[in-house]
């Protein structure tokens, strides 16, 4: 199964150079069965990204790319009448699918946007009183662009929240742009990204990350670091129950990924920042300070004592 994980990431790579971490982050997310939320400035390959993990992955894939006009009924269906039968039929959205990719996410209108909260929480959708299973398995893979307002609206809290990531590609250094630039002179490296699994093996591997052994000693530093954002004068709203759930999620997926049956407390600390960051709520105090929330999280692990590996023992 390692070996599996390890082709999954080769062959993004193929797509998007000199980002590998990026794209090991986000295997993670879809192992421990959430969402990703991708934020940058335009251009990066946050699009290429989703589209390279969706065929790669072998999985039904639709794409939305929101605006603002776009209607909840178009990303989770809608009723219509039907003459044959003389009864309502139920219209599939975008969100019928096993890989969503959400396009630019912050263009369209908070009732869009909120359309989608029980899909990426409950993986199902309810139309006129009739509640409705998702396929499985089921991701929202989001993009969003930070520069410039004009049209666009910041995601509430609650919906932040059901991302289990938020990550940020970045620039690709100077090797890798020269890279980028020879590999797309001649063709599309979409093209050449060939699946390498599909729902029966991605839910096999899934079913895999959630038997990661985790130690009494990884639950208590979990719940000691997020409770240290719950306190810190610096911050107005911490982690929620469900952010703690992510981050023990996430360390799994990591641990999986990297090769072991168990976790320890690096893998805690890796994926933490991403985990916890979009779902704090800054006080004037961190405004005024100019600390971001990524400074207070490193903050965090830095004040709170790291276990001993040799502290717990694996099953």
């Amino acid at each position: 199964m390692f070996e599996l994980t390890q082709r999954i990431q080769s062959e993004v790579q193929k797509v998007i150079i000199g980002k590998d971490d990026v794209i090991k982050k986000v295997l993670m997310a879809i192992l421990a069965q959430g969402h990703v939320l991708l934020e940058d400035v335009p251009g990066v390959g946050k699009t290429t990204m989703a589209m390279a993990f969706a065929k790669t992955l072998g999985l039904d894939t639709r794409r939305v790319q929101f605006t603002s006009d776009t209607m909840p009924s178009d990303v989770i269906g809608f009723s219509v009448y039907d003459k044959d039968t003389g009864k309502l039929r139920y219209q599939a959205g975008a969100v019928m699918t096993n890989l969503l990719l959400a396009d630019e996410i912050n263009r369209t209108s908070s009732k869009t946007q909120s359309a989608l909260l029980e899909a990426m929480e409950e993986r199902r959708v309810t139309i006129d009183g009739e509640t409705r299973p998702l396929p499985e398995p089921f991701f929202v893979l989001a993009t969003q662009n930070p520069a410039g307002s004009a049209g666009t609206q910041m995601l509430p809290s609650s919906q932040l929240d059901r991302f289990l990531i938020k990550l940020s590609m970045g620039y690709p250094d100077r090797v890798s742009q020269v890279e980028i630039m020879r590999e797309r002179h001649h063709k599309n490296p979409l093209d050449s990204c060939v699946p390498v699994t599909d729902k029966g093996v991605l839910s096999e591997l899934i079913g895999k990350t959630a038997e990661i052994y985790v130690a009494d000693t990884i639950y208590e530093y979990i719940a000691e670091l997020v409770d240290a954002t719950r306190g810190s004068e610096y911050i107005q709203l911490g982690v929620s129950p469900r952010g703690c759930l992510a981050v023990c999620r996430a360390a799994k997926a990591w641990a999986f990924i990297s090769g072991r049956s168990y976790v320890i407390p690096d893998d805690v600390a890796e994926v933490l920042p991403n985990v916890c960051a979009h779902r704090l709520v800054l006080s004037s105090k961190a405004r005024l300070h100019e600390l971001t929330a990524e400074m207070l999280i490193d903050n965090i692990l830095n004040d709170v004592k790291r276990p001993d590996i040799r502290e717990f023992s694996v099953k």
